[in-house]
């Protein structure tokens, strides 16, 4: 019994812990935007600068966060120096960026990309690639922790939006509050590994990496092939959803009404990827992480050309919704799929570079491509152009991107089978 109530505490904290951190990753997403928009004047274009900088910016974070991310291991001081670099984003908005905005739009896109890059474009490797490791050490499905990052979505929808329509810079304060409830929750709950097992998540050798170890997933086809597939579907599913919501105002007569429901169907599209996160890891390791993936390729095609193509708002909502059934396929099925086809000694730095990064280089480049074009031709004739790269490149990957390996990390690290958690245990 004691053990069940150990590990009990174990999966929690890390529960809690995504939590906390994707609620201020949902509500930066969802509307700085729209603060950037109503609170600064930023036009469409100028929007998209910011969001090409933040990209940007996580280029220089990312690789140096996936390295060290996997020599340290299960130390916590950079998930902790991120947690508390996002106690900062409060003061950041309500103090900072609007005097270095009067000075330079081009200083306040800079400094605004480097403050989220780091805490959000390249944090989120560091936690993502933490938790995963975590679960293979303490025999829990990363899928089931990663629901407190969905719970958190459906919260910030519901909560945000009315603390921007009460007060815009009230968003940033709940960013603040619930960074430091992660910091609290690093410091304090979420540390707790199972040692004993730990080579599951580390590898069975016991000789450091080395620079050669690095370089070497570069020379890896498949590397590039996975690499591709994120800079063509993942990074425009995020580039898609920077302006979503101005997009999504433009079917109500007033911006309120707008706001409001845009908050209700954030809330009903968390609500679906809650409830699918439950049986989603089951489900990858029926079909396969690879076939996961491709699945959710032709998801994020199928979201973005029916959106283009909606003539009502009712039909957007209607697209908008597979978005809950899109987030539970990748996140589960990329986690899995980098434990199974490459090294696991070096998972943070795949993860890091052939996930975020090569998402981010693509998101620096089309963030600011597609703002430019929202304002020149307008939201759905750039949404059928982001559908075709989407189709393209799922394509690709359906005839290049290997399949992982079967036997399962955590067996083949640990040397025999492996007693999944229970959802009573967890």
């Amino acid at each position: 019994m004691s053990q069940v109530v150990k590990e009990s505490k174990h999966f929690w904290g890390f529960a809690a812990s995504h939590f906390s951190y994707f609620f201020i990753w949902a509500i930066t997403y969802g509307f700085l935007t729209l603060w950037l928009g109503q609170q600064a004047g930023l036009s469409g274009a100028q929007s998209g600068v910011v969001f090409s900088l933040m990209a940007g910016m996580s280029l220089l974070f990312q690789p140096l966060f996936g390295i060290i991310s996997d020599k340290l291991v299960f130390k916590k001081t950079l998930l902790i120096t991120i947690a508390v670099a996002g106690i900062f984003i409060g003061p950041y908005f309500q103090w900072a960026f609007m005097p270095i905005l009067a000075i330079s739009p081009v200083l306040a896109s800079i400094v605004t990309g480097i403050v989220l890059a780091f805490i959000l474009n390249g944090g989120v490797s560091v936690i993502e690639q933490y938790v995963q490791r975590a679960s293979l050490a303490n025999k829990f499905e990363f899928g089931h922790s990663r629901m407190g990052g969905s719970v958190a979505g459906a919260v910030s929808a519901l909560v945000a939006g009315r603390l921007f329509l009460w007060q815009p810079n009230a968003i940033w304060w709940a960013c603040s509050a619930s960074a430091v409830l992660l910091t609290m929750l690093l410091l304090l709950f979420s540390t707790k590994i199972n040692f004993s097992n730990a080579a599951a998540a580390m590898g069975s050798s016991n000789e450091k990496l080395t620079k050669k170890d690095i370089f070497s997933i570069f020379k890896l086809r498949n590397f590039w092939i996975l690499a591709l597939f994120y800079m063509g579907a993942s990074a425009l599913f995020d580039v898609f959803d920077q302006q979503f919501i101005v997009f999504f105002k433009t079917f109500f007569e007033t911006d309120s009404q707008g706001t409001i429901m845009y908050s209700y169907m954030n809330s009903a599209q968390t609500v679906i990827e809650l409830c699918l996160m439950i049986p989603m890891p089951f489900i990858i390791n029926k079909i396969g992480a690879r076939n996961g993936l491709l699945i959710y390729g032709f998801l994020t095609f199928v979201r973005i050309f029916g959106s283009a193509m909606a003539p009502s708002w009712e039909w957007i909502v209607f697209f908008r919704l597979l978005a809950g059934f899109e987030m539970p396929l990748l996140l589960v099925s990329i986690m899995k799929y980098i434990s199974g086809a490459f090294d696991i000694r070096l998972y943070a730095t795949v993860y890091a570079l052939a996930s975020n990064f090569a998402k981010q280089i693509s998101v620096f480049i089309f963030s600011t491509v597609a703002g430019s074009m929202y304002d020149k031709v307008g939201y759905q004739s750039t949404y059928l152009m982001m559908s075709a790269v989407v189709m393209v490149i799922t394509l690709v990957a359906v005839f290049f991107l290997e399949r992982e390996k079967k036997v399962n990390p955590v067996e083949e690290a640990a040397g025999g089978p492996v007693e999944q958690v229970t959802e009573s245990q967890a």
